[in-house]
């Protein structure tokens, strides 16, 4: 089949529905500046223009792909630090117009971190909302670089930062020529936690992450799309799709349903409030841009529209699916949306940043909704607890949710990672990304949740190795371990289990506000346990069923 580029598919697409809308966020009063409704002939000539600006500002490829072993990196890359926005998708796809590897910011990390990832990226430069300049302004006085600084205004009014251009300024002085022809080896970079709680860049083939993440096969066959005639003629259908991402688009769960509208021509719809979950401005907007696809987050998304809709009178008609992506959604959550807007679709999905799509589950009414049952997609495959073999359904072995095709490179900078996570199987290369699974004996996907250092809390991925070390920089505490437990609002939420030496007991809001100069604030813990001893296996490794029974306890 052949390999694609995703900003040569976007420019074939935008030839084909130049005047549709592409993106639309209006009345807004956030952290955007003014309505925005751009069609796709719009998007093209900011994108072009943005990739152009970054080839004058010296941005290149400095090794080809070929050149390169799969943890490695030869193009420059680009931040966006960015809450949700036109600007982010523009600039995006700039950066594959221009070549340019963009990458995804957590924009709640606090200095250390941020200063963390972009050392690890290499980030030869950043876009930014002005809100995050003060932050941003804190990590450069430490770092050599990034050079190239592009802010983006918002109801902050805060001023440039020294040697940063305005978003807008740099596009209107730029031709819509970046002047260099993408390749389909030209990367996509997204970046996750790693199992020790630092942030890990995903380094894959465009090519790869369009078929396994964006849009590029047949839902009904599994098929590849076999020529970009084909893609354009899938995109010219897609204009009835108007889609929410209500997630951030600095995750996956909220960039690749955007991916995948600009090359299936589909219209995307971003709230008024941008920067948070906001029942009311969603609703409304839904209502006002007759949303058909709203994209959610588990129980944490749901939840608290499913609150909105029961005292709303707004018209949500055009409404015909919800996408579940990031986090569980439950089966009386789900029962609960179909009870308040029957007739609608529910579809679970499973897939991680180092796999793509790997698992369904379609709820069409709340007497079928059922939590943790999934059917795999046509690479999706569970593989035994070694990691060596193919699960066999039915079997007591608690394997691996694995994906098998299309799949990254492997993980920026870590020879090691990329190893463990992409094992070869069988013959195969696989991507296991922490999720336990089995096969029931119809050949049923039945899934057992992340690995156990890892608290998936709203839709974030909590890292407990991370956690304990923000927590261990206060000069009080001798030991402890992190461990999730049930929330109903979130999903899971953290706790920590804590031993102080002799004779000193801080307050929580003492060890809370130490850990939050270290890690953000989403990821401290909501529980405190304190204990005379932290207890450690033979091996020194944390015991998180004890740390479980103790939260439990208390």
């Amino acid at each position: 089949m052949p390999d694609y580029n995703i900003a040569l598919l976007a420019r074939a697409v935008a030839e084909a529905v130049p005047d549709r809308d592409y993106f639309v966020q209006s009345s807004v009063q956030g952290f955007s500046h003014g309505n925005q409704r751009l069609t796709y002939a719009d998007m093209q000539d900011r994108a072009r223009r943005f990739g152009r600006y970054l080839i004058d500002q010296g941005f290149e490829v400095r090794r080809e792909r070929y050149e390169l072993a799969n943890h490695e990196i030869g193009q420059d890359a680009l931040g966006l630090y960015l809450h949700n926005g036109a600007e982010f998708l523009i600039a995006n796809l700039g950066c594959f117009e221009a070549r340019v590897a963009p990458f995804n910011i957590n924009y709640r990390y606090v200095a250390e971190e941020l200063t963390y990832l972009l050392h690890d990226s290499g980030a030869r430069g950043l876009v930014y909302h002005s809100t995050f300049a003060a932050t941003l302004a804190e990590v450069l006085k430490g770092i050599t670089g990034p050079q190239t600084l592009i802010q983006v205004p918002d109801t902050s009014d805060n001023p440039l930062l020294p040697g940063a251009v305005w978003f807008d300024d740099a596009l209107a002085a730029s031709d819509p020529d970046p002047g260099v022809d993408p390749t389909p080896d030209d990367l996509y970079m997204l970046y996750t936690g790693g199992t020790t709680g630092m942030p890990k860049g995903v380094l894959w083939r465009q090519a790869d992450v369009y078929v396994s993440a964006l849009g590029g096969r047949n839902r009904n066959t599994g098929d590849e799309w076999p020529a970009i005639e084909t893609v354009v003629e899938v995109a010219i259908k897609g204009g009835r799709s108007r889609v929410m991402p209500l997630p951030p688009f600095i995750h996956g769960a909220g960039q690749w349903p955007s991916l995948t509208g600009l090359l299936s021509g589909h219209t995307i719809i971003v709230p008024e409030v941008a920067e948070r979950l906001d029942p009311a401005s969603i609703l409304e907007a839904v209502e006002r841009e007759a949303a058909t696809t709203l994209i959610i987050v588990g129980d944490a998304f749901a939840r608290p529209l499913c609150n909105a809709i029961e005292g709303s009178h707004h018209d949500l008609s055009s409404i015909a699916a919800f996408i579940n992506s990031g986090a569980a959604l439950h089966a009386e959550t789900k029962a609960r949306m179909l009870d308040l807007l029957p007739g609608r679709m529910i579809i679970d999905t499973l897939g991680s940043s180092e796999t793509g799509s790997q698992a369904r589950e379609v709820t069409t009414s709340a007497s079928e909704a059922r939590t943790g049952s999934f059917t795999a997609t046509e690479t999706g495959e569970v593989v035994d607890s070694t990691r060596t073999r193919f699960a066999v359904p039915g079997e007591d072995d608690l394997g691996w949710l694995a994906q098998r095709g299309r799949l990254p490179l492997g993980y920026l900078g870590d020879a090691d990672k990329t190893a463990l996570t992409f094992p070869v199987v069988e013959g195969e290369r696989m991507a296991v990304a922490g999720d336990r699974a089995q096969l029931a004996t119809d050949g049923t996907v039945i899934l057992h949740g992340r690995d156990s250092v890892t608290i998936n809390s709203g839709g974030e991925k909590i890292f407990a190795e991370e956690v304990e070390q923000a927590l261990m920089r206060h000069p009080a505490v001798a030991d402890v371990v992190v461990c999730g437990r049930p929330s109903e609002r979130w999903g899971s939420e953290v706790c920590a289990v804590l031993a102080c030496h002799p004779g000193q007991d801080p307050a929580d809001d003492d060890l809370l506000a130490e850990a939050a100069r270290h890690i953000a604030r989403y990821k401290l813990p909501k529980v405190v346990v304190r204990c005379d001893e932290v207890y450690r296996s033979p091996s020194g490794k944390v015991d998180y069923r004890w740390a479980a029974d103790q939260v439990g306890e208390a």
